[in-house]
């Protein structure tokens, strides 16, 4: 059985939001800038206390806070940390967590951390594996999590379905749903040479939660997700066209490297508004 009731809305809409960094704290607890949510790496905020929770716990306060983490390593044959769950769980409840993600991925093996999110063979036996995975995840915290597409620079030879089909299947074994990152999408279908649209058309409507947007490092006969760079126009187009699969979906920009000042990330999520008004013809509010 569903941890969501099967006749609810499959998701919470919150609008568009930012990925909370450290050089934006002053300026978003004081400046109070209108951004609708703000996603968490999680690993920053899984301590005991010190500056990181102080300036969470105020700015949670002011918005809604969904958490991003990269240490689940749910396609590792690891088992699952319950440290790090039980980490997890406590501070979505000290935030009031909207939402739990991860990534499509594993990032270690036999307790060595390789730091990198790694893709998976899109096989029969990875897609049982990370869908009992999620499924245990999910019922020690209590709520659905979204599982993250990852960009990538190999294939197995052993993968039997695509990497949409496969996410396709996560998400309706698991009962999970999906953190569609329209920028790894893009960067992963330059590296393998895939139509992007035809990966969204493969996705199911009703389980993407939340869009990741970004920016990337072109190195000519490869892309680098980086999110170092201002978000491309190949992405916004994709992005476009991900609204009129998907409709409504809570849309965030995640910065992680060259972090501009607030105000310019400002004018980008403006940028995502506008295309949303244009398909949808609503206004939303300025950033």
């Amino acid at each position: 059985m569903s941890i969501l009731d099967k006749n609810a809305p499959p998701y919470n809409y919150l609008g568009f939001g930012l990925g909370l960094r450290t050089d934006h704290y002053l300026d978003i607890i004081e400046q109070q800038p209108a951004i609708d949510w703000l996603e968490i790496l999680t690993e920053n905020y899984l301590v005991p206390g010190g500056k990181p929770l102080y300036y969470l716990d105020k700015i949670s306060e002011q918005y809604p806070i969904v958490m991003h983490g990269v240490s689940l390593s749910i396609g590792s044959t690891d088992p699952l940390d319950g440290d790090y769950l039980k980490q997890v769980k406590s501070l979505a409840e000290r935030v009031n967590a909207k939402w739990v993600s991860d990534h499509l991925c594993w990032t270690g093996v036999s307790q060595k951390n390789m730091h990198d999110l790694l893709p998976l063979p899109y096989t029969e036996e990875a897609l049982k594996h990370v869908v009992a995975k999620i499924q245990q995840v999910q019922e020690y915290l209590g709520r659905q999590i979204l599982i993250e597409n990852v960009s990538s620079y190999l294939t197995y030879s052993s993968s039997c379905m695509s990497e949409w089909d496969f996410l396709k299947e996560i998400a309706l074994q698991a009962d999970c749903l999906i953190l569609l990152d329209i920028n790894n999408i893009y960067v992963s279908s330059f590296n393998h040479g895939f139509d992007p649209e035809t990966y969204l058309a493969g996705i199911p409507h009703n389980r993407v939660q939340q869009f990741h947007l970004a920016g990337h490092t072109n190195n000519g006969d490869h892309i680098i997700d980086t999110h170092d760079h201002p978000i491309i126009s190949p992405v916004w187009d994709l992005y476009a066209k991900a609204l009129k699969y998907f409709g409504k979906v809570s849309t965030m920009i995640e910065r992680d490297d060259h972090i501009p000042p607030l105000d310019v990330l400002l004018k980008e999520l403006d940028q995502a508004k506008h295309i949303a008004e244009k398909i949808f013809q609503v206004e939303y509010a300025s950033a």
